[in-house]
């Protein structure tokens, strides 16, 4: 009987430890890519503080793109920013009103225009799960540059975006 137990405390320790390694992969250091020039840079919504717009117009500004959507979802929608010379911006409310359909405006917008590449600014532990709606709805490929806009509630970011990835693959299997 102690075999046993001993048995159950070493699984759970190995479970223990894989969730922590997947969390750390998909939510707190997910595949990043280096910036290059691409089509369109998209800013995903969320973010009331706009620093992934702010990122966004950076990029385009050095040189990445001269073509930035700028989603204003979230709980509280933040308004455009201000016209940068030189760039076409373009601010867009998604439907739905969530990751999903931040990516189904991106991929509609990149075949209207005839796209060949993007750059989504995501927040960190929202790229896996952009990355994957993206691909989902897209054969454009795609530059995925998150940046960490997560500060006080770090927590609460994975724990919501591991509930919003189960259900990209359980819920939405599709686009």
């Amino acid at each position: 009987m102690a075999w046993l137990a001993a048995w159950a405390v070493l699984l759970s320790g190995v479970v223990g430890l894989l969730a922590v390694i997947a969390v750390g992969r998909l939510f707190l250091w997910p595949p990043t890519d280096t910036p290059v020039k691409v089509d369109a840079i998209v800013a995903l919504g969320g973010d009331p503080n706009q620093a992934r717009a702010t990122e966004a117009i950076r990029l385009a500004e050095q040189g990445y793109s001269h073509n930035v959507l700028v989603s204003l979802g979230g709980f509280v929608a933040a308004p455009c920013p201000k016209q940068p010379p030189g760039i076409n911006l373009t601010c867009f409310r998604p439907d739905p009103l969530n990751t999903r359909g931040e990516m189904e405006y991106a991929a509609q917008a990149a075949a209207s225009h005839h796209w060949t590449s993007m750059m989504i600014v995501p927040g960190r532990t929202q790229a896996t799960r952009a990355r994957l709606l993206f691909r989902r709805c897209s054969s454009v490929p795609l530059v995925v540059v998150p940046i960490s806009d997560h500060g006080y509630h770090l927590l609460f970011d994975v724990a919501y975006d591991s509930a919003a990835l189960v259900k990209a693959f359980v819920v939405h299997p599709s686009c």
